[in-house]
């Protein structure tokens, strides 16, 4: 039997064990470890020391059991059979982990079931080899980062699966903003699967999550995504979803050529659909009407400019009083409308001048005729109803779309798409003249 007279190992960074190849080993053969190692010396199954770095020679006065075990003659040179193993000591941060197949995770915010994938990195280092070899490296040869990877690959996918999961629900957050909570998601994963490292002599150093993303190919992501995005349109312009409906209703009774009842009817059967027949459509088309009622009767507020409902006392978006008494303006107390063209007394009961024809424009607050396309009173300064240039129905002040019609009154110019207010004759922002 051959009597070994060094024994040393320099291999892969990557790999945290390795049982040295050759099993015949004399006394007095020199083992070298390496700063970053420790060495292991096994006989019989049963570990006898465990070496730090330097230059050690294996007798009996440095392995006070060695003598029991193989019954070495005092002094001398003797062989015996063993097994060394050699285990990496350096710190790793470069060990990458990841879902191989999605999670099936219920979104909270919008209950619907989604995929979600994760990955990310974390890092070990060996802090009890002789635990770390009798425990979890066993009859193996090598022990690396994808057999690491293999053996932990079931408690980190449940953790992340279970902390995710608990998280989102908890917090009630949606798992397309799950991203903002990375951070705070990777500490609470790493206290749990550092207990799990430690049993084996595994320090876990840092557990990252690098992203959690669902695949865009996915019916249910896609609808979400889309249904996200028409969310976001109608708050950019201004209205929701019954505004959207009640717009829809309306042009296609404006485009049904029967009656008023049978565009009624079909109106009311269309929005009915998929929520039973008979008196389920006709409360949901009583309900539609209803907004639509309270839509067109609205008054604008003069501090904060917030639509409110006319029947109001009080503005709901910044408390002040709607209908103050300044503002009021009692029949008798008008002595005279005078016309805005040839300023020849008006009747208020009359559509035009007398006198030139004009068409009486009446502020609804102080009866004060106004020219043609004023946006405010000349004479009291509120705002003044303007006329939808599709059907020509008057539109209150602050109202984004025509009551009858649906059509935007959102002015902007046709050049740089500023949006206008009032009626000017060129764009305040590119200086186009508009029509």
């Amino acid at each position: 039997m051959a009597l070994l007279d060094v024994i040393k190992y320099e291999g892969d960074p990557h790999v945290f064990a390795m049982k040295y190849p050759r099993e015949d080993i004399g006394t007095w053969t020199q083992l070298i470890v390496h700063e970053t190692q420790e060495a292991v010396l096994f006989k019989g199954g049963q570990a006898l020391d465990v070496f730090g770095p330097g230059r050690h020679v294996l007798e009996t006065k440095n392995i006070p059991l060695l003598s029991k075990i193989v019954n070495l003659p005092f002094g001398g040179r003797s062989p015996f059979t063993a097994e060394i193993w050699y285990v990496n000591k350096v710190q790793t941060l470069d060990v990458k982990w990841g879902t191989p197949s999605p999670i099936q995770l219920q979104d909270p915010k919008y209950n619907i079931f989604i995929p979600v994938r994760s990955y990310g990195q974390f890092g070990v280092q060996i802090v009890d080899s002789k635990k770390f070899v009798l425990k979890i490296v066993g009859t193996l040869t090598k022990f690396d980062q994808d057999t690491l990877l293999q053996y932990f690959r079931g408690v980190y996918l449940a953790m992340v699966k279970d902390e995710i999961a608990t998280y989102i629900s908890q917090r009630r957050i949606s798992i397309l903003e799950i991203n903002a909570y990375i951070r705070e998601l990777s500490e609470q994963i790493e206290n749990n699967v550092k207990s799990v490292f430690d049993e084996y002599g595994i320090r876990l150093n840092h557990f990252y999550i690098n992203d959690i993303n669902i695949p865009d190919d996915d019916k249910n992501v896609e609808k979400l995504k889309a249904a996200l995005s028409k969310r976001a349109e109608m708050d950019i312009v201004g209205y929701n979803y019954t505004q959207q409906r009640s717009f829809d209703t309306l042009e296609g009774m404006a485009k049904n050529k029967g009656t008023m009842q049978s565009g009624l009817m079909g109106a009311g059967v269309g929005l009915g659909m998929g929520f039973g027949a008979g008196g389920a459509v006709t409360n949901q088309f009583s309900g539609l009407m209803k907004n639509l009622d309270t839509n067109t009767h609205t008054i604008q507020c003069q501090k904060c400019k917030g639509i409110n409902n006319a029947d109001q006392k009080f503005c709901s978006h910044c408390g002040v009083l709607l209908h103050p008494k300044e503002a009021t303006v009692e029949p008798e107390q008008v002595a005279k409308v005078l016309c805005s063209n040839c300023q020849s007394e008006l009747d208020p009961k009359n559509k035009f001048c007398p006198n030139c024809g004009n068409p009486y424009n009446p502020c609804p607050y102080c009866q004060t005729d106004n020219r043609i396309g004023a946006s405010n009173c000349d004479k009291c300064g509120k705002a003044l109803p303007s006329t939808c240039e599709n059907c020509g129905a008057s539109v209150q002040p602050g109202d984004k779309f025509c009551h009858m019609c649906g059509q935007s009154m959102i002015k902007t110019c046709s050049n740089c798409n500023t949006v206008l207010e009032g009626n000017p004759k060129f764009c305040p922002e590119c200086g186009t003249k508009l029509q």
